[in-house]
């Protein structure tokens, strides 16, 4: 009989973001976000360049998005709604950073209840990658 992990649910280790390579290689990340709705990393990336230009409510629905969108994948990829999303997996961290970029955009707009919820998931999701994202 084969028992699963009594610790918890194995980490969720998401697939290659197609944007990623576009997004390398310096172009747009509005284009790319238009050419590839689906990619977390487009999405954060638009919303940290919103709040790095005092944009906060323009960088809280980028950051939205990526969120949303990063929760989709995540469940494709068998994520059930807890447990660990890997910093070190390279492809984790467009959800994790749109996260990172929600929260700090919830706290310019002032969603108290939104950044402690979104701290949470992330240090829960991954502490390294809270640590590394500064949140």
């Amino acid at each position: 009989m084969t028992h699963g992990n009594l610790l918890g649910p194995e980490p969720t280790r998401l697939p290659i973001d197609p944007a990623a390579a576009a997004l390398e290689a310096g172009e747009d990340p509005a284009d790319v976000a238009a050419a590839n709705p689906a990619s977390s990393l487009a999405w954060a990336i638009l919303a940290e360049n919103a709040l790095a230009e005092k944009q906060a409510v323009a960088a809280y629905a980028y950051a939205r998005t990526g969120y949303h969108r990063g929760l989709d994948l995540l469940r494709r990829n068998g994520w059930k709604g807890f447990g660990p999303i890997p910093w070190s997996h390279e492809p984790n961290r467009g959800v994790l950073r749109a996260l990172a970029a929600l929260l700090r955009a919830a706290d310019a707009i002032g969603e108290t209840d939104e950044v402690e919820r979104i701290r949470d998931f992330l240090t829960e999701s991954d502490p390294r990658a809270a640590a590394e994202l500064g949140v």
